[in-house]
């Protein structure tokens, strides 16, 4: 008889998951079973779909039952999580075509190499100036009060624009390379930090470095080209 799969929860910043290995499941996630151990106070599920030496194959669900092409903050939770399985200080995550590298450094932070960032024309909807940005998942960045985000975030998540929903990010800059920001996550609401998030919204303000501040906490991003290399905690709550 196969015992109880084991999960694990972690945090990055105050964003919530839970990791499981899918060869422990005795069936198949599915969004229902997604969004029963999401309720209360987790952002998501990360489920690893296979791991072998350096590499992990991931599954990003948010905990409305729906899958992210892709989470800053979640595929640094699992870089950290098989580098404490591998002992290895370099390890590659993959999401569906994306893959990310990801380097743990000596103080227990990790810097994740997201790849390319792309940049749209400011558009106006909604009566806003929005900013399109792709992390290899999508975002719509305001520039404004962060305050505005629980009007905001709602608005531009489900607008016709975005057939597919998008993230949501309100940012200002507080002074050369500080910016503060909060976010609305496709599929989750409002996070207390998102990876994706901060480098999109030091693309759309065009900081080459920049620390983003979420009220979690600050994530450090910075660019090579349009390559995005994003730094911050990952942690095990149990």
């Amino acid at each position: 008889m196969r015992s109880q799969p084991t999960f694990s929860k972690w945090h990055a910043l105050g964003n919530r998951y839970w990791l499981v290995e899918r060869a422990d499941l005795a069936e198949p996630l599915r969004p229902a079973r997604v969004r029963e151990l999401c309720a209360g106070e987790t952002d998501g599920l990360l489920e690893v779909v296979a791991a072998a030496d350096d590499a992990a194959d991931i599954v990003i669900w948010n905990p409305d039952g729906s899958t992210a092409e892709l989470s800053g903050n979640g595929t640094r939770i699992a870089a950290r999580w098989l580098a404490e399985r591998t002992g290895a200080s370099i390890v590659r995550v993959r999401v569906g075509e994306r893959e990310v590298v990801a380097h743990v450094l000596p103080d227990g932070l990790v810097e994740t190499d997201l790849g390319e960032v792309e940049v749209a024309p400011v558009e106006r909807i909604a009566g806003l100036d929005v900013v399109a940005v792709s992390v290899g998942n999508p975002h719509a960045v305001v520039r404004g009060d962060p305050d505005d985000l629980p009007l905001i975030g709602p608005l531009l998540e489900t607008h016709p624009r975005f057939p597919n929903r998008t993230n949501v990010q309100v940012a200002r800059a507080l002074g050369p390379g500080e910016i503060e920001a909060r976010v609305w996550e496709r599929g989750a609401g409002e996070t207390t930090s998102s990876g994706t998030s901060a480098a999109a919204v030091a693309a759309a303000l065009g900081e080459r470095e920049a620390a983003v501040h979420f009220p979690g906490g600050a994530l450090r991003v910075r660019f090579e080209g349009r390559r995005a290399y994003l730094t911050g905690p990952a942690e095990r709550l149990e």
